[in-house]
């Protein structure tokens, strides 16, 4: 089977790359892709997602294609998924491709959805007004290296003793370990029978964003005091990550305006439609942490 990883250098790409190539002829799609090793099975492919025509040559002779593009920490993010999500939509279809997985996030039924999740919410709508079918799993926070939700969560229990949180701190989120979604996302490679569908992705527990910082931070040796205040907007909230973790502004805002919203998996049929075991909350930050010694 040939399939393709648009968005392949992120940090749900790389992991996934490494899983497919080891069954699948792949190519990986990314604005500034790695340099080919040699004796690989990994195709790469400079393209920029919202480049229709660099799209369309990419994806000739595709079986699968995976879209993981999310163009957040740009201030025109939303133009952008857009356009990327109307590029694969169109080059799939020309390519004659059998199956689109898209990998969006939980929260998207809301009534009031941040800008962050309702860009995720309207890639979905375009991939599945085209011709191919579509594959989608929505996922909550993903507890995985690099994950830009993640390693701010991180950086808060490693920086600040003390710390003065939003009132988001206690909306509740149900987070998966990376290793999960990777196998979801392998997992209905190809399956006609999940074509069309929305799958959602959630962890083995729900808890509150406050029990996942202390979880954290008992996980990492620390005991910081947590104190909850009312009167953190949304863009003060931002900043004040900004200040205290590697996220910037461009980032932090967007994720902390969908935080308000919880993100709970109320169809969980997926892990055992694939036969996966899921990973717990504190084996995910175990895995997670383990580069960093």
């Amino acid at each position: 089977m040939r399939v393709a990883v648009v968005g392949a250098t992120g940090t749900i790409g790389r992991p996934l790359v490494d899983v497919l190539s080891a069954e699948h002829d792949v190519i990986g799609v990314a604005r500034r892709p790695p340099p080919p090793m040699a004796g690989g099975r990994v195709d790469w492919i400079a393209a920029d997602a919202t480049d229709a025509v660099a799209i369309h040559r990419a994806l000739d002779g595709v079986d699968v294609v995976y879209h993981l593009v999310h163009s957040l920490g740009n201030r025109e993010f939303e133009a952008l998924d857009r356009a990327a999500a109307e590029a694969v939509a169109e080059g799939a279809a020309a390519a004659g491709t059998r199956q689109i997985v898209y990998l969006g996030g939980l929260g998207e039924g809301a009534v009031d959805l941040s800008p962050h999740l309702r860009s995720r919410a309207e890639t979905a709508k375009i991939l599945a007004a085209g011709q191919v079918p579509v594959t989608t799993l929505r996922a909550a926070m993903i507890v995985g290296a690099g994950s830009a939700a993640f390693e701010t969560i991180l950086a808060l229990v490693e920086r600040l003793p003390v710390m003065v949180c939003p009132r988001w701190v206690s909306v509740e989120t149900q987070p998966v370990a990376l290793a999960d979604v990777l196998a979801a996302l392998a997992g209905v490679r190809g399956k006609e029978d999940t074509f069309n569908q929305t799958f959602d992705l959630g962890g083995p527990e729900v808890m509150t964003y406050r029990t996942m910082l202390e979880r954290v931070a008992r996980l990492r040796g620390k005991r910081p005091i947590l104190i909850e205040v009312p009167f953190l907007t949304p863009r003060l909230s931002s900043l004040w990550l900004h200040l205290v973790t590697p996220a910037s502004v461009a980032v932090a805002r967007p994720l902390v305006e969908g935080l308000r919203i919880p993100t709970i998996a109320h169809d969980d049929r997926i892990w055992q439609f694939l036969g996966v075991q899921r990973t717990t909350f504190d084996e995910a930050i175990r895995l997670a942490l383990l580069p960093r010694g």
